[in-house]
């Protein structure tokens, strides 16, 4: 099991980034969220898991160990693979997945490409008291840390990585930075998502 990777970022496309580990350039599916932290030149760490199938070795990247935990979890249901897994946390992040599948939410999980009512339900039925275990253990708390400057560069640097003008990504980290963790991945999602909504 590869848990980690660490090393220089060679590339960023829209599914994957190559990150270059003791000489070796390796190949790391991730979802948008994650890829729009990491920039060419850059040393970064991804938390990893090796999927093994006949025909291929693929290597799944995620910014933090929940939603790598949860991307394993995700693919314990039967009809659940790894695209259809990380498609799952590529359109929620890891505390709104819990919940969705904590409070039996279907229509929230049925916003995942792939996913519809039937699946929906499966994945509540066979991961709801799992889910409701980790998050007990984690002691997961609604406070909301203030965003430390330092992850507001990141996010701003990560957005104009992007393509989004300067004063375009100031104010849209500005306006999530008071209601998200102090997370670089949480922020630029919903970041992403305000951008999205003023285009």
């Amino acid at each position: 099991m590869i848990s980690s990777v660490r090393g220089e970022v060679l590339s960023v496309a829209l599914d994957h980034a190559v990150i270059e580990v003791g000489g070796v350039g390796l190949a790391v599916q991730a979802t948008p969220g994650t890829l729009g932290t990491l920039r060419r030149g850059t040393e970064a760490r991804l938390f990893t898991t090796l999927v093994v199938r006949e025909d291929a070795l693929t290597l799944y990247g995620f910014a933090d160990a929940d939603s790598r935990e949860l991307f394993v979890l995700l693919q314990t249901v039967s009809g659940i693979g790894p695209r259809l897994a990380l498609a799952a946390l590529a359109v929620l992040e890891p505390e709104k997945l819990r919940r969705a599948l904590t409070d039996g939410n279907i229509t929230m999980l049925t916003q995942v490409p792939g996913i519809g009512r039937k699946g929906a339900e499966r994945l509540i039925i066979e991961l709801r008291d799992k889910v409701a275990a980790v998050s007990a253990v984690d002691g997961e708390s609604d406070g909301v840390q203030p965003a430390s400057s330092t992850v507001r560069e990141d996010v701003v640097d990560a957005l104009l990585g992007l393509g989004f003008p300067a004063k375009q990504a100031e104010k849209a980290v500005e306006q999530v930075a008071g209601d998200v963790p102090d997370d670089t991945s949480r922020m630029l999602r919903a970041a992403l998502a305000v951008l999205g909504r003023n285009k």
